[in-house]
């Protein structure tokens, strides 16, 4: 990930602070398989991705997000998103599958009066993955040609 946020171990739950640019995660040894914590990282680093240094995401870089309000619900299911894409482009998301699952119809129950929020989660989702993994700075294919 391009200028990472700082990644802290510790506590009992996992966060991330935009103010502080933090992510905050229970040691690994905590959690019920290296999976389930490195899907958690993920959906944090998901959140960090919206960090005014880097994809500048509102409700992020505004700090609008209000637990149980709209963007809040978008936002985690963005974050979730991030998880599942990363966890699949790591080969884990098969042991990560039904918590995602999970927590994913829990947000989208709270979206169901915005039929376009699943699309525009997942587009947002994506840029997120790509960026995480490097490859928003990689140039287009037709600046490679050239």
């Amino acid at each position: 990930m391009p200028h990472p946020p700082v990644i802290q171990h510790g506590g009992d739950r996992a966060c991330y602070q935009p103010s502080r640019d933090l992510v905050c995660v229970p040691p690994a040894q905590s959690f019920t398989s290296r999976e389930e914590y490195y899907s958690t990282l993920f959906h944090e680093l998901g959140h960090a991705s919206g960090h005014e240094s880097r994809l500048a995401r509102k409700g992020i870089t505004d700090g609008a997000l209000r637990f149980g309000s709209h963007g809040y619900s978008r936002e985690e299911l963005v974050a979730e998103m991030v998880a599942a894409f990363l966890s699949g482009h790591t080969g884990i998301a098969a042991a990560t599958v039904d918590n995602s699952a999970a927590y994913l119809a829990s947000w989208l129950n709270a979206l169901k009066a915005d039929h376009r929020m699943l699309v525009l989660a997942a587009a947002q989702a994506q840029k997120a993955a790509d960026f995480i993994l490097g490859a928003a700075l990689d140039p287009p294919p037709e600046e490679l040609a050239a």
